[in-house]
């Protein structure tokens, strides 16, 4: 049964920095490619960035220079590093594979609130 645990949201000041993780389970981690993605209120989930079971990675442009996305195959762990956060970056994080589970695969999320 995959399991996905979202952890390291918070509150931060615009400009800040927050580090995301991600713990998975009930999969073979190391040759999945995985994502983060993120759903603000009142809009649609959205892909952030991907890293692929070799380690390329990608972003949407608008967190292009800010975010990095990097994994930890020993520790089927996956991470998302934020700097330079936007009260636009304001979401709800998800980790998941790419393309995702299941629809009931999706963990609880991590709350990222950047205030202004």
């Amino acid at each position: 049964q995959v399991q996905l645990v979202e952890s390291g949201g918070g509150l931060v000041q615009a400009g800040g920095s927050l580090r995301l993780s991600c713990a998975a389970s009930g999969f073979v981690f190391s040759i999945k490619n995985m994502a983060w993605y993120r759903q603000a209120p009142g809009k649609q989930r959205e892909l952030v960035a991907r890293i692929t079971s070799p380690g390329s990675t990608n972003y949407i442009d608008s967190v292009k220079g800010r975010f990095t996305i990097s994994r930890n195959n020993a520790k089927n762990t996956v991470y998302l590093q934020m700097s330079s956060l936007k009260p636009e970056d304001t979401a709800v994080y998800y980790c998941n594979a790419d393309p995702p589970f299941t629809s009931t695969s999706w963990g609880q999320g991590t709350q990222v609130t950047v205030s202004s």
